[in-house]
């Protein structure tokens, strides 16, 4: 159930079950995040997600920055079973995720409505409180714009009628793919019944599908959808809604577990409306700086700024700080610079037209060097690497931090030698020995915190043993993170003393 004991009408303070979907390699910083911002509990996680309960506000949630989204959990649990079983067991199984617990789906509604109403509340009076005199300017357009908004509502209605119509049509056409198996008869006659009762409410809905590893090659996500679909129109009279829904029913099927939620927010937390144009991916230099124990009144450099992703990310969260940002691309510069003033930030980031290996600062003047180094086809450092890190360590004071991404290239390029043999994992270790992901409990039990903190601290000591110091640069941390297409690493270095002593 997605509401811990107390029910979803003890109060706006409710404690509730969510889970976020994560970059691979970044589940240990969001872990991380969840306890130290939300004061979670029941943490438990799996590749590219992580499972807490925690206080539904939305406010303290919109705050979560290593995440990709967030959703209010309805139901997790052990995979279905596919070898061996037929296509219509599956799909009664799939009903059963629906009829058998129909409390846990009302309670998760019952939450997801007061998170948005109190959202909306409190959206409503902050905007009462800070300009009540444009309130009063603005009272002529509101007749206007309310019957522009009733026509679009009419307009929107009639095409969801229709759009609804031709769904309904399709469900009962493919409807005798299902009767075939000879376990799944009443079908047909559910859909009618769900066509009948769904005016019971005006909640429109939409199911949003992911099918990986073995039931993969059994159903497709269309298949999920539709009988998933069926179901809540029969159980709760919703509407289908494919375009504008209310809600969206999110439901994923693994190897590992089958879970399903609603997305609290529409728009993912990890697209940020500070930035304007985006360079590296936001999660992933929040974790960079998350790293860095940044201090007020530090000074913090990111000597390739590129659009100045990275320093943003660390200025918006610890802001009592002095941010240096560098580049030799002038184009790179004003986006950076575009970047900073749509944010708010231009008066707490200095940026200079300087190369890396020329920095124009004085020795041991930096308490923070926070950068993206780069690769790929169109920047390129190369074999560069070792001449930047040497000017990095010049102008880092004694005891300061370094934060890097590294490539696999300058990881090689840094060990003098050939990148070691065999891939390592999200955390950094090695390949994935079986019942590497235990840590998550699908019967809902209670996540013990020690294995999760201890799987990954052992991942990461296996990547700092192949981390070479560099010079007076120790490595302290080291993490593998996912770049999309690419995996790269995220570096910790702290200076021990000055070059040469």
């Amino acid at each position: 159930m997605a509401v811990v004991p107390g029910g979803p009408r003890s109060g706006p303070a409710v404690r509730a079950q969510f889970f976020c979907t994560a970059g691979r390699g970044l589940e240990p910083f969001l872990i991380r995040e969840v306890r130290e911002r939300l004061a979670a509990t029941q943490v438990e996680y799996i590749s590219g997600k992580v499972f807490f309960t925690a206080c539904s506000d939305l406010n303290m949630l919109k705050q979560l920055k290593s995440a990709e989204r967030l959703f209010l959990l309805i139901k997790k649990q052990l995979p279905f079973p596919v070898s061996s079983v037929s296509k219509g067991k599956i799909f009664n199984e799939l009903q059963r995720l629906i009829n058998d617990d129909p409390e846990s789906w009302l309670n998760a509604i019952s939450i997801w409505k007061n998170l948005l109403e109190l959202d909306a509340k409190k959206e409503k009076l902050s905007h009462k409180n800070a300009n009540p005199l444009k309130r009063k300017v603005g009272e002529d357009d509101t007749a206007a714009k309310k019957l522009k908004t009733e026509q679009i509502q009419e307009i929107q209605e009639t095409k969801e009628c229709q759009l609804e119509k031709q769904i309904e049509e399709k469900l009962l056409e493919q409807g005798n793919f299902i009767t075939e198996e000879g376990k799944f008869q009443e079908l047909q006659n559910d859909v009618t019944e769900a066509a009948d009762t769904r005016n019971q409410t005006d909640l429109t809905f939409r199911v949003s599908c992911r099918c990986s590893g073995a039931i993969a090659k059994t159903l497709t996500a269309q298949e999920v959808g539709r009988v998933i679909g069926i179901a809540l129109m029969k159980q709760f009279g919703w509407k289908a809604n494919l375009r504008n829904p209310n809600l969206e029913i999110f439901i994923h099927l693994s190897d590992i577990y089958s879970v399903l939620g609603i997305p609290v927010f529409r728009v993912p937390l990890a697209c940020r409306a500070y930035i304007k144009t985006a360079g590296m991916r936001s999660t992933i230099a929040w974790a960079m700086a998350s790293l860095a124990e940044i201090k007020a009144g530090s000074v913090v450099l990111d000597p390739m700024c590129g659009l100045g992703t990275i320093l943003l990310e660390a200025a918006k969260e610890w802001p009592d700080v002095y941010y240096v940002g560098a580049d030799v691309s002038d184009s790179q510069l004003s986006g950076a610079y575009d970047n900073l003033r749509a944010a708010g930030l231009k008066d707490k980031i200095e940026l200079l037209r300087v190369s890396v290996i020329e920095l124009p600062l004085p020795s041991e003047s930096v308490d923070i060097i926070i950068s993206d180094i780069p690769f790929g086809k169109k920047f390129k450092l190369g074999k560069d690497i070792k001449r930047t890190l040497q000017e990095m360590e010049r102008v880092l004071r004694v005891g300061g931090t370094i934060v890097l991404l590294l490539s696999e290239d300058h990881h090689r390029h840094l060990k003098g030698g050939e990148a070691s043999s065999g891939p390592l994992n999200s955390q950094g270790g090695r390949t994935e020995e079986p019942g590497g992901e235990e840590c998550l409990t699908p019967a809902g039990k209670a996540a013990v915190s020690e294995p999760v903190s201890s799987s990954f601290v052992a991942g990461n000591q296996e990547c700092l043993d192949r981390m070479p110091p560099l010079g007076s640069l120790v490595p302290v941390d080291c993490y593998r993170v996912s770049l999309g297409k690419t995996d790269a690493l995220i570096s910790k270095y702290k200076k021990s003393s000055s070059p040469g002593r």
